[in-house]
């Protein structure tokens, strides 16, 4: 997987990422979310837009995020989920947890 991290001008963080969003790969994406909650940041748009699958650990990650900006104030949504990732979601339910956007800047804070 490969993590893009970009600063928008709104005070969000904006994370594409590509490629699986696995057990391989989720320690990784905890792990700057909960660097980035560390330093204050809290508001997080993860773009979906070129993740081609998430497994459970994917899924765990994306909510221990959630959880983690909430707690401090904030929020984490998704933005463009390929098909596939969508029908996870839609299974899991958590595209009822979700802010789920069809691209990352329309996620934006005003």
């Amino acid at each position: 997987m490969i993590l893009e991290v970009e600063q928008l001008q709104t005070d969000t963080t904006l994370i594409r990422l590509k490629g699986r969003l696995d057990a391989a790969a989720a320690p990784d994406l905890l792990a700057h979310l909960n660097e980035a909650v560390a330093e204050g940041r809290n508001s997080f748009i993860i773009d979906l837009a070129e993740a081609s699958f998430i497994d459970s650990t994917g899924l765990g990650a994306l909510v221990s995020g959630f959880k983690a900006a909430r707690k401090s104030g904030g929020d984490l949504r998704l933005a463009a989920p390929s098909p596939q990732v969508q029908r996870l979601l839609r299974l899991t339910t958590l595209d009822r947890v979700f802010s789920i956007v069809e691209t990352p800047r329309a996620s934006q804070r005003p």
